[in-house]
């Protein structure tokens, strides 16, 4: 990465410099495409997940009804990130879209069967513009059935866009073999730069430019590309889906340890969304989302943070306000359950110390945030 930041040309130029520059890029798009399962020229450099998200909704959206006056409806997982969630919402707002939440199942799963009943809602799916459902949701880490969901969109010629921002690196990746016409890919996620992600875009796939400008990835996102930025994802995403398996299996072992050594120790700690013990095929094997009872996330992650640990709610702030997770509200838990997330996320350089670590911080965290929990609600 560091030798490409040092070369000037511009990937767009004719000269000797801009040729050997795109030379180098397209070397790395085709890296990156054998390695996700996409053709080179599907794959369109973005700035990161947020961009992908916001050039596929917006673009399959606007595509779809200027072809089809009629296509106005979007359907949506109620567990999407805000980079699709607010989208959505922004274009009932702006440009007359309709939307339809999908909610999961107690498990945080958008079934086959959840998808079907709302695409028969609302006039039914020959209104329907576009579905958006994410892979590995960023929060509770479960796996949504995207390949089937495409499958059964598939039959009403509907395109699904996939975040699979989570998925990435972190479980087996085919695009082809997906089906979705656009998924979105962050670089920071795999242990690459910030500032990079991809759109994985099928050629087929009815896309209307969101940025303008000198017509660079296809037309569809316009702007000078970073080539270090772009050797540095390249980098990180071959390493990440060739080490794959055994560092699922790794992640897998030290997940289940943080989980079963948390609710050990805090009785009536709950996990949620879908989890077995050595399972990865329905739960990310790098995140552990806890329900901890009696307690503020907020007060147990400063309380984390001053041991040394670090993790996050996963809930939102309003005006300085935390506000409980709308992804474990969508699963039909309580306010004050929600109020009690914590999320702690693996990765390639965690070890067995740092669970450990977590664990002998976790019970004495508990025990102060739920002081501090009755304490507020008696005054």
């Amino acid at each position: 990465m560091s030798a490409e930041l040092a070369q000037v040309g511009n990937p767009s130029s004719q000269h000797g410099s801009g040729r050997d520059a795109r030379r180098r890029l397209e070397e790395r798009r085709e890296e990156m495409a054998s390695a996700l399962g996409a053709r080179p020229s599907e794959l369109l450099v973005t700035s990161g997940g947020t961009e992908a998200d916001n050039l596929a909704v917006i673009g399959l959206f606007r595509a779809r009804k200027r072809a089809d006056a009629t296509r106005v409806r979007l359907i949506v997982s109620a567990l999407e990130h805000p980079a699709v969630r607010d989208v959505a919402r922004t274009l009932v707002e702006r440009e007359g879209a309709q939307l339809t939440w999908v909610q999961p199942d107690r498990d945080g799963i958008v079934t086959v069967e959840a998808m079907r009943a709302a695409l028969a809602q609302d006039g039914g799916p020959q209104n329907v513009a576009l579905a958006a459902c994410m892979w590995v949701n960023n929060e509770i880490g479960t796996i949504q059935p995207v390949e089937q969901i495409a499958q059964l969109l598939a039959e009403h010629d509907i395109p699904l866009h996939v975040d699979a921002v989570q998925a990435a690196g972190r479980i087996p990746f085919d695009f082809a073999a997906l089906g979705a016409a656009t998924a979105a890919v962050s670089g920071h996620k795999l242990g690459g730069p910030t500032g990079v992600g991809l759109l994985l875009a099928r050629r087929d796939a009815p896309l209307e430019a969101v940025s303008l400008g000198g017509g660079q990835e296809r037309g569809i996102r316009s702007g000078t590309l970073a080539g270090g930025l772009v050797a540095g994802l390249s980098t990180a995403l071959v390493l990440a889906v060739a080490e794959q398996g055994p560092e699922a299996q790794r992640l897998v072992a030290l997940r289940d340890r943080l989980i079963t050594g948390a609710q050990d120790l805090v009785p009536g700690t709950l996990v949620t969304g879908a989890w077995e013990p050595g399972d990865s095929t329905r739960r990310s094997p790098s995140n552990a989302h806890l329900l901890v009872p009696d307690s503020e996330g907020d007060s147990l992650l400063f309380l984390l943070d001053a041991a040394g640990i670090e993790c996050s709610t996963g809930s939102a702030c309003h005006a300085g306000v935390p506000q409980p997770s709308d992804v474990v509200l969508a699963m039909g838990y309580s306010e004050e359950q929600a109020r009690g997330a914590l999320r702690l996320s693996l990765g390639h350089t965690s070890t067995e110390a740092d669970v450990e670590a977590f664990l002998a911080a976790f019970g004495q965290a508990v025990q102060r945030a739920q002081r501090a929990h009755r304490a507020a609600r008696a005054g």
